[in-house]
């Protein structure tokens, strides 16, 4: 999925997305421990694009207001 996809989804959309990604993540390295997998790149795509989403995810952490600088 592209970053601009990525930025379009509501907090929660992409706090499922980032579950998902790595319920597959999960499911590629069980299925590349047991020898079943036989394309590992599919591997570097879901590390990357959980890394994508979670950047997305700090970035709108970072651009939210704190409530420890009010004070």
């Amino acid at each position: 999925m592209r970053p601009a996809e990525l930025r379009d989804m509501s907090d929660g959309e992409l706090r499922e997305h980032i579950e998902t990604a790595r319920r597959e993540l999960f499911g590629l390295r069980f299925q590349h421990a047991t020898g079943e997998l036989d394309n590992t790149a599919g591997l570097k795509r879901a590390k990357r694009e959980i890394a994508r989403a979670l950047t997305i995810a700090r970035e709108r952490e970072m651009m939210a207001p704190s409530e420890e600088n009010d004070g």
